[in-house]
């Protein structure tokens, strides 16, 4: 699944690429390592002419009471195969589509006891999109209106279930010419982006494990590639 995610581009990277307004007010301070716990604020796109900023771990509109990170941290993603029937996404579906633009995702592989994380990133273009939906709903106490998205998630392909060997899963991706055509999809065509990503798009490589959980894990030294002899890195390179 995709807990962790990186979005370093500046806004005038996002307004070039999705062709949508970015307000004064959103800031474009880097993410280098953002946790989906920590329900970070993310630069989403929407249909809208602007970008909006919404908090990852998505909070249904039916929200009336209580903590919503109890909810939030069970939507952080959604699994394409039964997003249908999951009453938190299914009234989403073809009606608040959204893309979740970002510059790289981070996954743990497991060997024996042992967790190596990685960060996956594009061979080509910096800055790809990922599938998500949005919704809204309003906080009980202060009375406002409060947008939050979930990513949507896909069985990985080979190049991820390699990685990603516990759960084998992946988010979905969406090429450039698919961008407006999600954002606009009806309900009876969402199944046809949630299609298995080409093996060839993506790297990946090795970041220190103890930058993982630091106080430093969101700096820029966590995006670089960490050699160490004992792990042996096989096809992925």
């Amino acid at each position: 699944m995709c807990y962790s995610n990186s979005l370093t581009s500046k806004n005038v990277d996002l307004s070039k690429k999705y062709k949508r307004a970015v307000p004064s007010e959103i800031t474009e301070e880097p993410l280098f390592h953002a946790s989906a716990f920590a329900y970070p604020a993310w630069r989403i796109v929407t249909k809208e002419p602007e970008i909006s900023v919404m908090n990852w771990g998505l909070v249904p509109y039916w929200f009336s009471g209580g903590n919503p990170s109890e909810i939030a941290s069970k939507t952080i993603n959604a699994r394409s195969e039964t997003v249908l029937e999951k009453p938190s996404f299914k009234h989403l579906i073809g009606r608040k589509h959204c893309i979740v633009p970002s510059t790289g995702f981070f996954e743990y592989q497991t060997k024996g006891k042992e967790k190596i994380p990685y960060f996956v990133y594009p061979k080509t273009d910096a800055l790809f999109s990922m599938a998500g939906l949005y919704d809204e709903y309003l906080d009980p106490i202060s009375l406002e209106k409060k947008h939050t998205f979930t990513i949507l998630t896909s069985e990985a392909n080979e190049f991820m279930a390699e990685i990603h060997n516990s759960k084998k899963r992946m988010p979905i991706m969406l090429a450039d010419d698919q961008l407006e055509d999600w954002l606009h999809a009806k309900a009876i065509d969402v199944k046809d982006f949630f299609q298995l990503t080409s093996n060839d798009l993506f790297a990946a490589h090795v970041i220190n494990p103890k930058l993982m959980s630091s106080p430093n894990h969101n700096s820029p030294e966590i995006l670089l590639d960490y050699k160490m002899d004992r792990y042996e890195q096989g096809s992925l390179f």
